[in-house]
Parts: C-alpha cells; structure tokens; sequence
C-alpha cells in the first residue's frame, strides 16, 4: 500500500516525528452533554479516526494513543465489557482506513490480558497491515509504563540466570531492548486533553525529554483544529535535551508569532 500524498503543516519550526496521546475525557464528555459514559468512548472513536488521518497525512511517522490502561480493568465490569467490544469493532471497522492511508498498526502492552475476541481482531489487523508502508500507528492497550519496565527488567534478570547477559551489562539503551517495542523512537511530544496535568503511568521510560502540551478539549472534541494548535505550539519550542540553549538548533523567525521563551 503507497503512503498517502504528504501534506505537511508549515509553522516555522520543527515538526513531530512521534506523536504520543493520552486520550482523555471521554466520560467527562458524556456527563456534560447528559449522556451515559460509554457514549462518549463511541464519540471518541471519531476523534481517533480523524487524528490517525490527518497525522498519516501530515508525514507523521509514529503516533502513540494510549488506548487503555491496566488501570482500566478496575473499572465497573459493564463499562470494561463494553470498551473491549467497540475496541473489537474498530479494529474491524477500521481496517479500510487504515489501508487507504498507508498505515501499519502495532500494541504494545500486556497483551494477553485482552479478552479473546479483542485479541483476535487485533492480531488481524496487525497482519492486514504489517506492509503498509506509511505511518505505525500503536495502540497502548493493557499498559502501563510501571508494568512495561517491571516486564523488561523480569525478562532480563531471567537471561542473567540464564547466562545469556550480565549484570553490568545494563545500561541506558541496553534496557531500552527489553521494553515493548524497543525499535520506535521515543516520542517527541506528548499530548494530553481534557487539561489534566498528569502523565498517568504513560511511557515513562520513553517521554524522558518529550514536549507536553496540554489541550483542554476532552478527547471527543479533540480533532484537527486541536490537532493543528499542538502542532503550532511545538513548532515553537527550543528542546535542550539538557543543554544549553545555544547548543540548540533555534526554530525560525516568525513575526506574526513570537516564540516562546527558551525553557
């Protein structure tokens, strides 16, 4: 499958390679429009259709969505059933729109922890789409950061045991090769909606000098308009990676909107 033809927003400065989302307020949503909760995870449905278009087409080259966590199974057991449902329904109801646009889906997470159904349709659609040549877009579904690093450094330890590594083997990227995927860079700015200023057990290891941007839109409302703000405010910022502001490539001039001050 061709990528779709790019057409990449111009805002003066860098540009997201890896987009990560923490999808919130889907509930919040609901209750204000006087609906059920769950209603307003079908709504959200919409937003990721139209966020996973516009960034395959924007040239984005990795969006993460954070799905559902392994927090998420505490919830009342009617609203887990019916979440895992419409995941299963999307992974089949999508399967169109990810073809036309090129785009390969992959999980990462506790996998097995998905009932059987969801499972499946998630393990074929991975299939479906595995020579797309376009953007991964990676669902985080039975995740979480805490529990990724606890499954790395298990799997570790047992190849020590093992004889197969060492311990003072460890290092920086060394740990890296027993997170979920290891191969996707890490993400370059981090988007959570709905305005609430946590990370919430989202790749800590990975968003360690991510950009954060936070929209006050609850997810459901969060589309391309929204879309396009996070990426005119990144397009603003200077990243440091830990250095000095001189060391850093600076974005260009753009006198009808001023950068932000060096952080």
């Amino acid at each position: 499958m061709a990528r779709p033809t790019i057409e990449r927003p111009d805002f003066g400065g860098p540009f997201p390679e890896h987009l990560a989302i923490i999808m919130d307020g889907n509930g919040r949503w609901a209750r204000e429009q006087g609906l059920r909760r769950v209603l307003g995870h079908s709504e959200g449905v919409h937003s990721v259709r139209e966020i996973t278009t516009e960034c395959a087409r924007m040239g984005v080259k990795s969006l993460t969505l954070y799905a559902f966590s392994v927090e998420n199974f505490k919830r009342p057991k009617a609203e887990v059933g019916f979440l895992m449902r419409l995941l299963a329904k999307f992974l089949v109801d999508e399967r169109p729109t990810l073809m036309n646009n090129g785009v390969r889906l992959r999980a990462i997470g506790r996998l097995d922890e998905l009932p059987k159904n969801a499972l499946a349709a998630l393990r074929e659609t991975e299939r479906l789409t595995e020579r797309n040549d376009g953007m991964l877009l990676r669902l985080a579904l039975a995740y979480g950061a805490r529990a990724e690093l606890a499954d790395g450094l298990r799997r570790f330890a047992r190849e020590v045991a093992e004889g197969r590594v060492r311990a003072e083997d460890i290092h920086d990227e060394t740990l890296r090769d027993y997170l979920y995927d290891p191969h996707t860079p890490d993400p370059d700015l981090l988007i959570r909606t709905a305005g609430e200023l946590r990370i919430s057990n989202f790749l800590l290891w990975q968003i360690s000098y991510s950009e954060i941007y936070v929209a006050k839109e609850c997810w459901p409302q969060f589309r391309r308009p929204q879309l396009l703000a996070a990426l005119e405010d990144y397009a603003r910022r200077v990243r440091k990676f830990g250095g000095l502001v001189n060391d850093a490539p600076a974005p260009r001039s753009d006198s009808a909107r001023p950068g932000l001050p060096a952080r």
